[in-house]
Parts: structure tokens; C-alpha cells; sequence
């Protein structure tokens, strides 16, 4: 598949995320022991208020075992999840900010295999890494990185590595995306939502899509490949599930991916969740016999007839979780297979 049309596909993960980008040190640094500053965030004992925080750190140590230096180019500043933190039993007085980063290869450990000094590389910081992503140099376990292509910057690599690796996880592990199927997906003009379209068209898939505003929908009617359907949930005028049955012939999508869904009515759902939030009932319904539904929503709950609904399509739900590939080794070996396949090209236009 071809790059994102013009400077559209872009621009929109890039405005998507806050990167920021480390400027490199002078001349020595993987030599000299200088006191360098790391950014950590500090959460009150009321769990309401964050602080962040510059603590000084000396230089690391040359780099042993599994684990390669790096000097960290560029880090996107993704969310904290610190209920996820507190739930994995890993909190902290100080935890580390930024795991997506991109940077150079300083030194590496004796028993590393894929790097060695000078190698341009990017990867996601394990939810544990003591290290800040927001650091001049850091210290990184090697199957927490790949190479980054060549022709990829710094900037974009981290900032799309996350959502690179959410799409593909939603559509080829989670949904076993292929060609002609017809895929649903919610807010298409997101940083996830428009690595996913790219995605799903290198697949060959036919791509319905939803616009949160009228900004979005002109950004997603510019894309090539064109999307078979932008539906404008802006007004909250227009049916979700009328229009995709309209447009699959009343078949229903074969892949649905959502931005999160509402789960009880208006008069009992929380403010946030009525922001152009589709119900559930709407997702089982447009879905289609087989069909596959990735939900991003935690706390989704299936009352009996939604269940037996399902059950009469021969359905499947599958919830999407940012972190599996840092909660487990073995999905962790599948991660750096996916990259290390697909760094001559294959996927590299969707993913970066």
C-alpha cells in the first residue's frame, strides 16, 4: 500500500500526540559520567492530583546482559494509565514518564543479539523500566526494541509505535483481518483510527468509518485509498447502525473497532460517556453474522439478550489492552516478530 495521501495522514497523528523530542548531548556523553535530569510524575495520596517532577541521575553504566544504552532522540508523552499501575501492583513514590522513544545505540550487553552501536532503533518502555523515556540516555532491555527504518524520523517513530502496535494487534491477532472484509471503524480520524484504516486497506478490506466533526470528516473524505463511507456522528442526528446496514446491504460489518461505547441510556450514562459514544445495542446490531467486535471499553457488560444475540450470529467480543505485549513474555515474543518481519517494507507505509 502507498503512503497516507499528502501531509493529511501525518498531520493527524502528529497532532494526535505531544512529542518531545530530546536534544542529544555533546561530544563524550557514552563516555563521561555526567548528572543528567529524567521527568517522573508523583501522585498525591488522594490520587487526584499529579505532579511531574526533574530528578538528577548520573550516567548509566555500560550496559550488561540483555540490555543495550541508548541515547533517546525523540519520546511521546502517552497517557498514565495509573489505575492500570495500581491494579499490576506497581506503584510507585516516583514513576517514569514517556515509554515511546526512539534513539541511537550506544553500547550493548554481551549476550545482545539484535543491536549493536550506532544502530537507529525505536520500541515501548516496559511498564516497569526504572528509565524515563524523557532522558538523554537510557538503558533498555533489547526485546523492547526494533530498528527504525531509515527512512522513518525520529519524531514519527515515536510517535506512532504505540498505535502502530494497537492496530495491528486489533486486526490480525484480534479479528484476523482479510481481503474483502468490511471493517467498522469509530473515530477514524484519531492517531489509532487512521493507522487502522491504513491497515485495513493494505489488507484489501472494505472501511466504514465515523467523524466526530466536520473537520475530521473532510480529513477522512481526503484519504487514499478512499474510505467506502464516512458517516458524520458530529450532530448526533445519524444512526450508526442504519447506516452501515445501508451500506453492507443489510449484511451487517464483518470487523468493528470502537472508541468506546455506552453502556446503559442517556439519563443513566455518566456526561462523558454521551460524547458521540455509540450504545452497544448499536454495535450488536450492525454487526454482522461472524463478526468480529474489538472493544476498547474495560467495563463492558452483556446483559442476557445481548449475549444470546451474539450467540444467534456466532459473534465474537475481544477486548483490546494497550499493555499485553509488556504484561507478557510470550505476546511480547510475538511483537518483536511482527517488527522485525516488517522492516523491509511490508507494513512500514500504515505503521509510520
Amino acid at each position: 500500500m502507498g503512503e497516507p495521501s499528502g501531509s493529511e495522514g501525518a498531520g493527524s497523528l502528529q497532532k494526535a500526540w505531544k512529542v518531545a523530542v530530546v536534544k542529544e548531548l555533546g561530544v563524550g556523553i557514552a563516555t563521561r559520567q555526567v548528572t543528567m535530569k529524567g521527568l517522573y510524575f508523583q501522585q498525591s495520596s488522594t490520587n487526584e492530583e499529579i505532579m511531574f517532577v526533574f530528578q538528577e541521575r548520573e550516567n548509566l553504566p555500560v550496559a550488561e546482559d540483555n540490555f543495550v544504552k541508548l541515547q533517546v532522540k525523540a519520546c511521546a508523552l502517552s497517557q498514565i494509565n495509573t489505575k492500570l499501575l495500581a491494579e499490576m501492583k506497581m506503584e510507585k513514590d516516583f514513576f517514569p514518564v514517556g515509554r515511546e522513544v526512539s534513539g541511537i545505540v550506544l553500547d550493548v550487553g554481551s549476550k545482545v543479539s539484535f543491536f549493536q552501536p550506532d544502530d537507529e532503533v525505536v520500541g515501548i518502555l516496559p511498564l516497569d523500566s526504572e528509565d524515563p523515556g524523557l532522558c538523554e540516555v537510557i538503558r533498555v532491555h533489547e526485546h523492547c526494541l526494533v530498528h527504525k527504518p531509515e527512512k522513518v524520523t525520529w519524531t514519527e517513530a515515536a510517535a506512532t509505535i504505540r498505535d502502530g502496535v494497537r492496530a495491528y494487534t486489533a486486526l490480525h491477532y484480534l479479528s484476523h483481518l482479510s481481503s474483502g472484509k468490511s471493517v467498522l471503524i469509530m473515530d477514524g480520524a484519531s492517531a489509532f483510527g487512521t493507522v487502522a484504516i491504513q491497515l485495513a486497506h493494505h489488507r484489501g478490506a472494505r472501511v466504514i468509518t465515523t467523524a466526530c466533526s466536520p473537520e475530521d470528516k473532510q480529513h477522512l473524505e481526503r484519504l487514499r485509498p478512499p474510505v467506502a463511507r464516512v458517516i458524520d456522528i458530529s450532530t448526533g442526528k445519524v444512526h450508526i447502525a442504519e447506516s452501515c446496514l445501508e451500506e453492507t446491504g443489510g449484511l451487517g460489518v464483518d470487523i468493528v473497532l470502537d472508541a468506546g461505547v455506552r453502556l446503559y441510556n442517556k439519563d443513566d450514562e455518566p456526561p462523558v460517556k454521551l460524547q458521540l459514544l455509540p450504545h452497544k445495542h448499536d454495535i450488536i446490531t450492525l454487526l454482522g453474522v461472524g463478526g468480529h467486535w474489538i472493544t476498547t471499553e474495560e467495563n463492558l457488560q452483556l446483559d442476557p439478550p445481548d449475549s444470546h444475540c451474539l450467540f444467534l450470529k456466532g459473534a465474537t467480543v475481544a477486548f483490546l489492552n494497550d499493555e499485553v505485549w509488556n504484561l507478557s513474555n510470550v505476546q511480547q515474543g510475538k511483537y518483536l516478530s511482527t517488527h522485525l518481519k516488517r522492516r523491509d517494507g511490508e507494513v512500514i507505509s500504515w505503521c509510520f
